[in-house]
C-alpha cells in the first residue's frame, strides 16, 4: 500500500499541476468551456453563466496548488478530500459529456492536448482509482519538507499562480496552443488534409407510388 500510495501520490500531484496549469494558461478559453456546460442544452446551469471566468479562475489555481500540496505533505486530509471531490465532479461532467454527446471537447488540457469525451471519461476513472488510493492510505502520505517550508512552497505556488493569471488576462497566453495564435496560417490550418476520411452524402426521396410512401 505505501508504494502504491507514492506512486499514486507522484503521478496525481504532477498530472494535476500540468493539467492546471495549461488551463491557467489561458483562462477565458476555459470559461468558454464551462459557459458550455452552464448552458441550457447541456445542465442548464445559465445562472453561472456570468461568473464563468471567475470560477475558470479558481478552479484552476486550486487545481495546480492542489498537487503541489499533495507533493510536498501540506494539510494532508484537506488536500485529499479536495481532490477525490473535486475528480468526482470531473468524473461526472466527462461522463455526461460522453454518454449524451453534449460536450464533444471537455478541455482538460485547454487547447494543447485534445480528447474525446470517452478519452476524457477513462482518464477521470484512472484519476478516482488513484486518488481512492491516497485516500484509503492517506497516513503514508508523508511530508518532503519542514512544517515552514511546506507552507513557504504552498503560498509561493499561490502567488506565482495569481501573478501568472494576472499576466495572462492582460496579455496572450505565454504558451500559446490556440489555432489562432500569432504566427498562424489560419487558412492553412483549415484546409482539409488529402488524407483525411471523406464525407459521406446519403440522400433519400420521399415518393407516393400506388398510394403508398416509398423512401429511395
Amino acid at each position: 500500500m505505501k508504494y502504491l500510495v507514492g506512486i499514486s501520490r507522484v503521478f496525481v500531484g504532477i498530472l494535476f499541476i500540468i493539467s492546471g496549469f495549461i488551463k491557467l494558461n489561458d483562462p477565458v478559453g476555459f470559461s468558454f468551456k464551462l459557459e458550455e456546460y452552464f448552458s441550457p442544452g447541456v445542465l442548464d446551469l445559465a445562472f453561472f453563466e456570468p461568473h464563468a471566468l471567475a470560477i475558470s479562475i479558481f478552479v484552476v489555481i486550486l487545481e495546480v496548488l492542489l498537487g503541489v500540496m499533495l507533493l510536498v505533505g501540506f494539510r494532508v486530509k484537506f488536500t485529499v478530500w479536495s481532490l477525490l471531490l473535486m475528480i468526482v465532479g470531473f468524473t461526472f461532467l466527462t461522463f455526461y459529456s460522453a454518454y449524451f454527446n453534449k460536450v464533444t471537447d471537455c478541455g482538460c488540457f485547454g487547447d494543447a492536448i485534445k480528447l474525446t469525451p470517452w478519452e476524457s471519461f477513462t482518464k477521470d476513472i484512472v484519476l478516482l482509482v488513484l486518488i481512492i488510493i491516497l485516500f484509503k492510505g492517506k497516513q503514508y502520505i508523508t511530508p518532503i519538507f519542514g512544517a515552514n517550508a511546506k507552507r513557504i512552497a504552498t503560498l509561493a505556488a499561490l502567488v506565482l499562480c495569481v501573478g501568472y493569471c494576472n499576466y495572462v488576462l492582460n496579455h496572450l497566453p505565454v504558451i500559446d496552443f490556440r489555432p489562432y495564435k500569432i504566427g498562424a496560417n489560419i487558412t492553412e490550418g483549415m484546409t482539409v488534409p488529402d488524407d483525411a476520411p471523406k464525407p459521406i452524402y446519403d440522400y433519400a426521396w420521399r415518393f407516393n407510388v400506388d398510394g403508398n410512401d416509398q423512401i429511395i
